[in-house]
């Protein structure tokens, strides 16, 4: 074994062991706390949420922030609609059976707690940097939050949160997606579907064209700050999910006699360890628990810390008011989109349980079957829109961390970097770069969760005394 191989390995059983079931049982746990604390408040508001939801889309806010709540939630949302809802929901789906997107589901309702309770603390903590600009997010309500509760300095857990979510910026929120955009495109183009073939190949040539691309999109956003990447991800955002939407609501409609056992699939395998008739192995209630709060918790990102860095920016009367987007935030992520490219799949007559199929193939694969090319085509486009859209979320939250780190002035050598990691993501693929940024994006949840728990009561207190 070389030692690429021993190193790979070792991150990777890291990363595995920090995913593990403690982290899963921690975010869980949270968001059941949250939940009961705030005595349901996902189900008590989640109509005055969606009300929230177009009256900031179309209302014009005069308010203490940086951009409008709207753009805020898309800024968001930008980051969490990417390829987990393609491919994620298709890995968990293989790996854990039909019952995982039940798991999802139940993910899902809890984390609407912990996003909202997340998105309060950080507008209620935010700050203005040298610059007149808002910053926000785990780092300054960690800060801020314990020595004002407690009387405690937790600025260490402050730099943590701030280290690993710039660390992970680079790998999942840059070259992941990156390398999932130019992968999109050129697997769909007859460039085969691999980035490791001759450097001087066809397909290095390409990637480093769509690569060399990709960097000129995203530095004429990136450059403008949080007001360009606001607008960009409005119209973004709104676009390629009700694309994704109404293709998808076209096949199961067209397969509506599908739906009941669709659904008796998911709700089954939830609860059953019995083996899918003519499956290769058994699907136990662990590896759909397992596989489906995994996959949940990495698309939706409730707990990790990263949405309140964008929703801290928003122009907006009250912390729970902008809180009650993250409800929706969560729902349209998980809810709506992940349940149905998990139907989609399921209505399919694709062979799930012993086929080859796995991820975005998979996903791909179930669209093409109805709708032929254009099924294709849709999840190509949707591929390359979620990818990209996730990298303009995450390179502010990685700006973000790296003020709080470095002082706002230096923030021109983080988006310079961040460039060359997009590059660099877009002509290469390297297992151990996705498990080292995978192993930090999940180190983000910790100190998080941890200021989640102690700053709950004062989540509570802000929704008395908004409500009252």
């Amino acid at each position: 074994m070389g030692i690429y191989e021993l190193i790979s390995g070792f991150f990777g059983a890291l990363d595995s062991f920090i995913w593990g079931p403690f982290m899963l049982v921690f975010l869980v746990g949270t968001g059941l706390y949250l939940t009961i604390i705030l005595k349901g408040i996902q189900f008590r508001r989640l109509i005055l949420s969606i009300k929230n939801l177009f009256e900031s889309a179309f209302k014009k806010e005069e308010h203490k922030g940086d951009i409008p709540s709207f753009q805020a939630l898309t800024t968001a949302l930008s980051a969490t609609v990417g390829t987990g809802n393609i491919a994620g929901v298709a890995t968990a789906i293989v790996l854990g059976g039909p019952g995982a997107l039940f798991w999802m589901w139940v993910t899902s309702i809890v984390g609407m707690a912990t996003k909202f309770s997340e998105v309060v603390l950080g507008v209620r903590y935010r700050e203005v940097n040298d610059k007149g600009e808002i910053s926000g997010g785990p780092m300054y309500y960690i800060e801020t939050g314990f020595k004002e509760k407690y009387n405690i300095n937790a600025k260490f857990l402050a730099i943590l949160f701030s280290l690993f979510g710039v660390i992970a910026s680079f790998g999942i929120g840059s070259m992941a997606q990156a390398n999932s955009v130019v992968l999109a495109i050129i697997s769909n183009i007859g460039g085969g579907n691999s980035l490791t073939l001759p450097i001087f190949g066809e397909v290095f040539f390409t990637s480093t064209i769509l690569g060399a691309v990709l960097v000129v999109i995203t530095g004429l956003v990136i450059f403008g700050g949080i007001k360009r990447i606001g607008e960009v991800t409005s119209f973004l955002v709104p676009f390629m999910s009700l694309l994704y939407l109404i293709a998808a609501l076209i096949i199961i409609v067209i397969h509506a006699d599908r739906i009941p056992y669709a659904f008796a699939s998911v709700v089954g395998y939830a609860f059953s360890p019995t083996a899918f008739t003519g499956g290769l192995t058994g699907f136990a209630v662990s590896r759909a628990i397992r596989f489906g709060i995994a996959r949940g918790v990495f698309s939706n990102e409730a707990g990790l810390g990263s949405a309140p860095i964008a929703h801290s920016a928003a122009k907006t009367p009250h912390p729970v008011k902008q809180g009650t987007l993250a409800i929706v935030e969560v729902f349209i992520d998980t809810i709506v989109i992940c349940s149905m490219t998990g139907f989609v799949i399921l209505e399919s007559n694709l062979d799930i349980w012993g086929g080859n199929l796995t991820s975005s193939a998979l996903t791909s694969a179930a669209f093409s079957q109805t709708l032929g090319l254009a099924g294709s085509l849709v999840i190509v486009l949707c591929s390359a829109l979620f990818g990209y859209s996730t990298i303009l979320g995450w390179s502010y939250y990685g700006e973000k961390c790296f003020e709080y780190l470095f002082g706002v002035n230096k923030k021109y050598l983080y988006k310079l970097v961040f460039l060359f990691t997009v590059f660099f993501g877009s002509i290469t693929y390297v297992d151990i770069v996705w498990n080292i940024s995978d192993m930090f994006n999940g180190l983000m949840a910790i100190p998080n969760l941890i200021a989640l728990i102690a700053l709950g009561g004062v989540v509570a207190e802000e929704v008395r005394k908004y409500f009252k």
